[in-house]
Order: C-alpha cells, then structure tokens, then sequence
C-alpha cells in the first residue's frame, strides 16, 4: 500500500510539472546592417518582435514603435523583421529596406535581414513564436503585416497582437507599466 502511494504521490506531482520551454534568448539573427542580432542581449528587457513591410497600409506604423521603444527602451526592446509573404509588400533589399525605414521614420530599433513569416520557408524564429509547442504559451497564425508578439525578460511568451494592434495601444501598454 505504501509503494501504491508514493507511486501515486510520484504520478500526480509529475503533472504539475512542466518542461522548460526554450526562451527567445536562443535566438540569433542577421541584421540588415549585416551584423547579427542576438536576443540573448536582451535579457531583463521585454522584447516586441513585429513582421514589418515598407509598402502595406499599416507601414505607417514604423512611427508608432519607434516612439514607443524611445520612450520605454531601458526596459523594451523592438525588434523589426521584415517580410514579403503577403502581396508583395516588402520587395526592396536588406540595404533598401534599411535606408527606407531611417530616413522615413527615423528607426533606431534593431531591424533583421528580410525572412520569410509564414509557410515553408518560414524562419525558425517564427516557428518559435508561433507555436505553443515549441513557444509553450500560444498557438499564433501570421495573418499580415505588422502583427506583434510581446515576451517578457525572460524571454518568454507574454501576448501576440494583430496588424490593427497600434503600437501605442492600451492592450500593448498596459505591459508596460
């Protein structure tokens, strides 16, 4: 009888534990600088990925995450990639794209070399965001331009945000505070 408990004490404290999930800090990335960007730098600081695109209806938003990270950057960091996987949106080169969002809307956030977000060829990055089983926290699906995912200091799943989720929106910056 004993055994048949500590078995079953063994079972149930077995559910509860569950495994660490690789944070975002395992990453590294080329930059469009042609350097490369590594997320294990960003560790303390909450981190907001966006797929981005110079020529969509929401490019616009280039002004609104570079106001947020100058006005939270000792503890946000943004980290642009930007992608051609919906209508041919962001066609221009690394260099194009890099010149494009400094002298349009004075980026100084970290900008990755074009990837793919979605499908096939998708960049094991974003394999990472969007799957809870590799991510731990949510399931996510690149719908367009723009869409955003939050992770906390630890690197770790906090929210995703649609296109229509503005930089500046209460849901982004409540986490924030």
């Amino acid at each position: 009888m004993k055994k048949l408990l500590t078995l079953a004490a063994i079972c149930l404290l077995s559910a509860f534990v569950i495994p660490d999930q690789p944070s975002i800090h395992s990453f590294k990335v080329k930059s469009v600088e042609g350097g490369m960007i590594d997320f294990a730098k960003f560790k303390g600081k909450k981190i907001l990925v966006v797929n981005t695109a110079s020529q969509c209806g929401y490019t616009y938003q280039y002004e609104g995450l570079q106001k947020l990270y100058e006005q939270h950057k000792d503890k946000l960091v943004i980290v642009g990639f930007p992608a051609n996987n919906f209508m041919g949106q962001e066609p221009g080169t690394d260099t194009e794209i890099n010149q494009f969002c400094k002298s349009r809307y004075g980026v100084t956030f970290p900008l990755a070399s074009k990837i793919s977000v979605k499908g096939n060829d998708m960049a094991p990055i974003y394999k990472w965001l969007t799957s809870k089983a590799e991510n731990g926290v949510l399931d996510a699906s690149i719908s367009w331009n723009f869409n955003k995912f939050l992770l906390d200091e630890n690197g770790k799943m906090i929210a995703y945000f649609g296109s229509k989720v503005k930089p500046d929106s209460e849901e982004i910056l409540k986490y924030l505070q």
